[in-house]
């Protein structure tokens, strides 16, 4: 009898751990009750370049479109479209961070529309969510072209001499005001241009030598003035990727000022456990980081703390604009 009480209370013990843990309860730092996260690994095999079909045939003037596909997280994979540039301007251009829905799909969600990434076979396929709705993979491409099609996995180095050798490249549009943010270089040293348009006063380029690769980069009014924020996202190099943030706010539609971020060593709760692999969004109006933490001992590859969600204010701050941490939010994560 005993025995039988026992094994009733162990499998209830055990429904109730699986339970509380498909629950999330979201609360703030420091609560005793923080929400609970399930991370996924990216497929590797997924990892290499792809490219279209008149790859093989570019020795004959044809032109063609590459898809490269990187680790960017433990569930997200960065894509980056680049295309032909010996010859004229380059076709399609395209960066985002792709985020998993399945061992084969994942998606990136944009202002335009959601993109499909589908991988079969060593073939990617990139499609509209809304099979009605894929014009705006288009935008992304001139003469015509889209990004819409299947492009085959290559074993072999992309041809480096026809290539668009820039390694980010971006354009981004807030009511008449636009950016073409682009990077440029080699080893850990890259250039980034930043190219404004539409102000009134001063659309000057923007040069700049970082110590670390641009990765993503955002546009929006954080402080709801009417004109647009401009976000560039950066890791550095080595194994600790850590993240920063460049940006610039539109003064008025006439010129550009540049807005701080501060380091995550200025707050003792956001610097606690914190060893890179952060990343970066604009999600309603707010500047968020999100990164996992690390305990004594772990690995820089394998973390077992908490997933940390920090969210960040745009404010004005002794006559220069700030991003000032508003908020931090511990994630349990299994």
């Amino acid at each position: 009898m005993k025995k039988h009480l026992l094994a009733a209370i162990l499998l209830t013990l055990i429904f109730s751990c699986k339970n509380h843990k498909e629950n999330d309860i979201s609360t703030d730092f420091g609560s005793n009750t923080p929400q609970t996260a399930r991370s996924f690994g990216t497929n590797s095999t997924l990892i290499g370049d792809y490219v279209s079909g008149n790859y093989s045939r570019r020795d004959k003037g044809y032109d063609w479109v590459a898809v490269s596909v990187r680790e960017s997280s433990e569930s997200n994979l960065h894509i980056s479209v680049r295309s032909r540039n010996d010859q004229k301007k380059p076709s399609c251009t395209f960066d985002a961070i792709a985020s998993r829905v399945n061992d084969s799909t994942y998606t990136v969600d944009s202002r335009e529309g959601e993109f499909l990434f589908v991988f079969e076979n060593d073939v990617i396929s990139i499609k509209s969510r809304e099979a009605e709705k894929s014009s705006f993979l288009s935008y992304y491409c001139s003469g015509g072209s889209s990004l819409a099609g299947n492009y085959q996995k290559i074993n072999e180095p992309l041809d480096k001499n026809q290539i668009d050798s820039r390694i980010f490249v971006k354009n981004l549009n807030y009511n008449n005001i636009g950016f073409e943010i682009s990077s440029t270089g080699s080893g850990s040293i890259q250039e980034l241009h930043i190219k404004p348009y539409g102000l009134t006063i001063d659309n000057q380029e923007i040069l700049l030598d970082i110590d670390a690769r641009v990765t993503q980069a955002e546009i929006g009014d954080l402080n709801a003035d009417g004109f647009p924020e401009l976000l560039i996202y950066t890791t550095s190099a080595g194994s600790g990727s850590y993240g920063d943030v460049i940006g610039y706010s539109v003064n008025g539609g006439k010129f550009l000022t540049p807005i701080y971020f501060p380091d995550i060593s200025e707050n003792e709760n956001a610097k606690e456990g914190y060893m890179g692999h952060d990343q970066f969004s604009i999600i309603d109006n707010i500047l968020v980081q999100r990164y996992k933490t690390y305990e004594v001992g772990d690995t820089n590859s394998n973390p077992t703390g908490n997933l940390r969600k920090i969210e960040y204010k745009l404010k004005d701050v002794g006559g220069s604009k700030q991003f000032v941490l508003d908020k931090i939010i511990d994630v349990l994560a299994y």
